[in-house]
């Protein structure tokens, strides 16, 4: 069986003691896990004394354990790691859809590798952003997918954007040399020159160290607006055809983002 990975709150009662043991670089002290984690692992999966797992807390720290008492949810941790984050981030601008094309949307992305997730309020969007409830949703989302592929990195959920907040965001990531691709069906770019696109910004980030981001606007059911394509590229984005197909909302992203991934060098 894999072992499985579970995220534990930062919050946590044992966070600060984690910490400190952590900052020791000690090993095989004992830590207790938070009752919704151990609902899921000892009571949904069934792990017993001597099963190993991993814990994070969604930031890139990675700790390998071992059951002790599933009793009283106590583990040993073994080893732990923390991992860095990618100097090109990847992120998803995925514009609000019904039927929970949207969720589909950023759980398929998580699992591929996505970095930071921005929702967006756009213009043809039927469904609509409530504050407390749809963002809670979408957290739970990001967290299952994290714990389901074994990230160690948690995407960062961002407040919903409005159009204009789009715009904003787009002018300040191609000034700071990231980019932006919009995908809509009736560009004329190829992806092939995306992708071009994409080895300059890895290139210029290998070579001064600066972080840099490649954004993928997604639209709703209904597309992206003509006057939002024509927006979006007059702040500098890149509108792109993804391919010959029309894709749904829910699929459209998690693509962009597999062949982005590729590119990057993060599928081996």
């Amino acid at each position: 069986m894999t072992i499985p990975l579970f995220l534990v709150d930062s919050g946590h009662d044992d966070a600060p003691m984690a910490s400190e043991q952590i900052e020791s670089g000690r090993i095989g002290w004992i830590m207790t896990l938070p009752e919704g984690v151990r609902r899921h692992a000892f009571g949904s999966m069934r792990l017993a004394a001597g099963d190993e797992l991993q814990i994070s807390d969604g930031h890139g720290l990675r700790i390998n354990a071992t059951v002790v008492d599933e009793r009283s949810g106590d583990v040993c941790v073994e080893s732990f790691v923390k991992e860095e984050p990618p100097l090109v981030r990847l992120a998803l601008v995925q514009a609000l859809a019904k039927n929970g094309h949207d969720e589909q949307a950023i759980d398929v992305s998580t699992q591929i590798g996505v970095d930071d997730v921005y929702p967006w309020q756009s213009e043809r969007a039927i469904a609509r952003w409530k504050d407390g409830r749809t963002d809670r949703k979408w957290r739970a989302t990001l967290a299952a997918a994290t714990e389901q592929s074994r990230r160690a990195m948690m995407p960062d959920l961002h407040d919903c954007l409005s159009g204009k907040q789009l715009i904003a965001l787009c002018r300040r990531a191609c000034v700071r040399g990231s980019l932006v691709v919009v995908l809509h069906q009736d560009a004329t770019l190829g992806w092939d020159e995306v992708e071009a696109r994409v080895r300059g910004v890895l290139e210029r980030s290998l070579g001064d160290g600066a972080a840099r981001s490649i954004y993928v606007v997604v639209g709703p059911e209904g597309g992206i607006s003509g006057a939002e394509v024509d927006a979006l590229k007059d702040a500098g984005a890149e509108v792109c055809v993804l391919g010959r197909n029309i894709l749904r909302a829910s699929t459209a992203g998690p693509v962009a983002l597999s062949l982005l991934s590729r590119e990057l060098g993060r599928f081996s």
